[in-house]
């Protein structure tokens, strides 16, 4: 199995050709970043894509961005997800990952919409995986591990630091079993978060080491079940990034650490990480 390591355009300023050459300087392999809004931007990118032959990871929201419309129905999510897959045909995605529901829906409401929203992206033709996302249905993994099981052919994104926050403990108790998710897990979303946030200031920092290595912990679970899967290829973006998340100086608000550092950090420390691991199989 082999690694492909993307880079998020999260909090990036620049043009996407000069994250393409920033992104090859640093030995990352491609994109991933939200779906273009406009006919014309959807464009360029398809053909900047192709022309530099990256490969790239759509995120797609549904109703309406990453935090959702509170009157939105259900139905109006599954109607905003149909549209916005219609915009991925202008691009030969790896695949999608969707930021899908509202967390406040009961859990008979959830495993509803994720069975429709499963039909809907079959329809589609683009493989999609659902990301778990504070403020989206997938943001307690109890109620992701229902959902697995209810609607066992979804495919998932893994950024288990959301849930480090909703359940403000790692979750390496015993009784945390997590392999029902574990083994629908597509990709990884390589953020270290801890009990009070959903990002450390810095990975590499000592005072987060049983963070990181909680979270590597569970990356190794996920491709150890992918290898079992048959994966020839897998796939991670390390996704530190700014809205809250990057911490800041008070007073001075200056951010403590420079975003592209830190997730070049983690692209080279979990590009080793998974060599080991592929070694020592």
């Amino acid at each position: 199995m082999e690694l492909d390591i993307f880079r998020t355009l999260w909090g990036y300023q620049g043009d996407w050709r000069t994250a393409i050459q920033e992104l090859r300087a640093k030995g990352f392999d491609g994109v991933e970043a939200r779906l273009p809004a406009t006919v014309e931007a959807r464009s360029n990118a398809a053909r900047l894509l192709a022309s530099e032959q990256i490969p790239y990871i759509p995120i797609l929201f549904t109703a309406y961005d990453v935090l959702p419309d509170q009157n939105a129905s259900p139905d109006v999510h599954l109607e905003d997800f149909r549209r916005k897959l219609g915009w991925a045909d202008a691009f030969e995605p790896r695949f999608i990952n969707v930021l899908a529901g509202n967390d406040r829906w009961s859990l008979p409401q959830q495993i509803d919409f994720f069975a429709r929203a499963l039909e809907i992206a079959r329809a589609s033709g683009h493989l999609c995986c659902f990301e778990t996302h504070r403020s989206r249905s997938l943001y307690s993994p109890w109620v992701t591990l229902e959902v697995a099981r209810q609607v066992p052919q979804l495919l998932f994104t893994t950024d288990i630091s959301h849930w480090i926050v909703v359940c403000e403990r790692l979750l390496d108790h015993a009784t945390d079993d997590l392999s029902d998710f574990i083994s629908r897990v597509h990709h990884i979303q390589a953020r270290v978060g801890y009990d009070q946030g959903p990002q450390v200031p810095h990975p590499a920092a000592p005072e987060y080491a049983a963070a990181l290595n909680f979270h590597q912990h569970h990356w190794e679970q996920v491709w150890a079940s992918q290898r079992t899967r048959g994966y020839s290829r897998t796939t991670l973006t390390p996704e530190f990034g700014p809205d809250g998340y990057l911490h800041h100086v008070p007073f001075s608000n200056e951010p403590v650490g420079e975003l592209w550092e830190i997730n070049s950090w983690m692209g080279a420390t979990e590009r080793a990480h998974f060599a080991k691991f592929i070694g020592s199989e």
